[in-house]
């Protein structure tokens, strides 16, 4: 166990202070995630009901992978370096869960709430998250190739954190990620990684993407009316739909495509 969580704290050093193109499968280089910690689960649903029934919601560093914890209300619960690769929590209630470290590698939060929730260098690559609420959330994890139709990051914080390391790289990072008519309305993204996004009819609407790189991204019908686009990067972006007033301080604007 103790080998195991070293290896989970190199991985979010990595994390931490890897410079910014590193890509998403390098930060879990030397992780073995066919290990049975971050496969397997060390409790059944009955013992994590069992937990909250007796008002006992720690499940800090525990393995929960695979689980069917749908519909459950986990409100508050500290999942701080928990293992939750493929768990699944469809219409689970996670509103201000500590999920920072968390491992939710391929996880189903289909529906789920996590308003107010807490998630720094939380791996949640491919997670499926369709119609979730964030809202309010502080979310700066890898969320490379996620699903996230329909999300709602109102109001939430994906930013890149300048006072927790040297070059403020630890941010929301939605690189090839699905959030086609997702809600960020005044949503802080600045330095966010949304490169290849599938970004169709989401709304940005009073959002914060100063300095985000959305570079390949599709924006297809993006609602950005009183966004801060100051330094975005648009190079290669499709753009179809979206008023040049509300880019006119993006960042290679002429690189752009439309149809």
């Amino acid at each position: 166990m103790m080998n195991l969580r070293i290896v989970a704290r190199v991985a979010c050093a990595l994390f931490l202070l890897s410079p910014a193109p590193l890509l998403a499968q390098d930060m879990l280089q030397g992780v073995d995630l066919s290990q049975p910690a971050y496969s397997k689960s060390e409790l059944s649903r009955a013992d994590v009901e069992a937990a909250l029934a007796a008002h006992k919601s720690d499940f800090s560093g525990k393995s929960l992978n695979g689980l069917d914890l749908s519909g459950l209300d986990l409100s508050g619960a500290n999942f701080r370096a928990a293992r939750l690769n493929k768990v699944r929590l469809p219409g689970a209630k996670l509103d201000k869960a500590i999920l920072d470290q968390a491992w939710l590698i391929e996880a189903d939060l289909t529906g789920a709430s996590l308003k107010g929730a807490h998630a720094f260098a939380a791996q949640m690559q491919r997670m499926r998250a369709d119609g979730a609420d964030f809202s309010g959330a502080r979310v700066a994890g890898d969320l490379t190739g996620a699903s996230l139709r329909g999300a709602t990051f109102n109001d939430a914080n994906l930013s890149a954190d300048m006072k927790n390391q040297s070059m403020g790289l630890m941010r929301a990072v939605l690189k090839s990620a699905i959030v086609e008519g997702a809600h960020f309305r005044k949503a802080n993204l600045m330095s966010a990684d949304l490169r290849f996004a599938h970004a169709a009819g989401a709304d940005f609407s009073g959002a914060n993407l100063m300095n985000a790189d959305a570079s390949g991204a599709d924006l297809t019908g993006a609602i950005m009316t009183g966004a801060n686009t100051k330094d975005l990067d648009l190079d290669s972006a499709q753009i179809d739909g979206v008023p040049e007033s509300a880019l006119q301080h993006a960042q290679h604007l002429d690189r752009a495509r439309r149809r």
